[in-house]
């Protein structure tokens, strides 16, 4: 039997252990696993696109896995299926996720309705893995209905979760210091909730001092449809604050579906996700058939000691591959 219509007939029906051996190829690099990932996808993106797509960021040590498992824990008591896609920083060395899953949300991991998968980053600029798309439209084939995306909150990554979810929410230490801790302008644009997290104890107070600064910044930003961003408090120690988070995420879906802009939304998504395949898939292009050849070295060489900027080293090497192109080209038409 076809092993990529076996493995997406099981994940339509429900099974996780199809599902996870589907995101393994999903995340490989061999050319034999992409080409089954494919086709795999292929086969299921039509039953594709009906959970709430939610990304979750935040400066390390601000909660968001804690606060995910709550938030988790909340959802399975009205019977919704939970995956969860945390993408870990990858080890320089051996390329794998440093955090691993073992360690973080295992309550939650235990549970029958909830799936979770750490990814590494694999080296990709805005700390989310290159196949977190595909992998959450594997989710969705699968039955999920909610769908988080956890980022490791550093550099690029709210940008880059906010290309791929419905809502994105920002999570916020209530001891910052500095009222906007580091989140500029742009990002708070992004922003569709922002939370307050560790709002228990001493620090309370300090949370709702936070919380009224940056419900003030946020009135200064531009958001669609109208939506007002709310700014919540909650902590997950003392589980306060989980069903505002959930009705928020439901209630900024349920706008922008019925708007219409949750469409334009995903399909400007599906725009950037191409186009960000194509620029990926011409680099593999190059390394896989120069990659053994001295063409590539040789121009790397000049960049790197300095006779030829890069620029001109990339545009010398694609006038030849196209010089090639139409020579072969020519000798076929003769």
């Amino acid at each position: 039997m076809n092993v990529a219509f076996d493995l997406a007939e099981k994940i339509l029906a429900g099974q996780r252990r199809a599902l996870a051996k589907a995101i393994t190829l999903i995340e490989s690099t061999k050319h034999a696993d992409r080409l089954i990932a494919e086709e795999i996808l292929t086969r299921i993106i039509p039953h594709t696109g009906n959970s709430i797509r939610l990304g979750i960021s935040g400066v390390p040590g601000v909660g968001k896995s804690t606060l995910i498992e709550a938030l988790g824990k909340y959802l399975l008591q009205y019977n919704k299926r939970l995956a969860v896609l945390t993408i870990d920083p990858s080890s320089p060395v051996t390329g794998g996720s440093i955090l691993g899953d073992k360690t973080r949300m295992e309550s939650l991991a235990r549970e029958e309705n909830a799936f979770i998968r750490p990814s590494p980053t694999n080296g990709n600029l805005g700390g989310v893995g290159r196949r977190t798309r595909e992998t959450m439209l594997a989710c969705e084939a699968a039955g999920f209905d909610f769908i988080i995306v956890e980022t490791v909150g550093v550099g690029q990554s709210e940008v880059a979760a906010a290309s791929m979810v419905d809502v994105f929410m920002m999570l916020q230490l209530p001891n910052a210091g500095d009222e906007l801790q580091g989140i500029k302008k742009g990002i708070l644009e992004l922003a569709d909730i922002l939370v307050i997290t560790k709002a228990d104890g001493q620090q309370k107070q300090m949370a709702e001092h936070a919380r009224l600064e940056q419900q003030r910044a946020l009135h200064l930003t531009r958001h669609e449809n109208n939506w007002k961003p709310p700014v919540l408090t909650a902590s997950a120690l003392e589980d306060k604050g989980i069903a505002q988070i959930f009705e928020s995420v439901d209630e900024c879906h349920r706008i922008k579906q019925s708007s219409g802009q949750l469409q334009l939304k995903r399909q400007a998504q599906a725009r950037a996700w191409f186009e960000q395949e194509l620029v990926e898939g011409a680099k593999d292009w190059l390394v896989h058939h120069l990659g053994s050849s001295h063409q590539l070295a040789d121009a790397e060489s000049d960049v790197i000691g300095g006779r030829i900027p890069a620029s001109a080293a990339v545009r010398h090497i694609f006038d030849q591959l196209l010089s090639g192109a139409e020579s072969t080209t020519k000798k076929i038409r003769r």
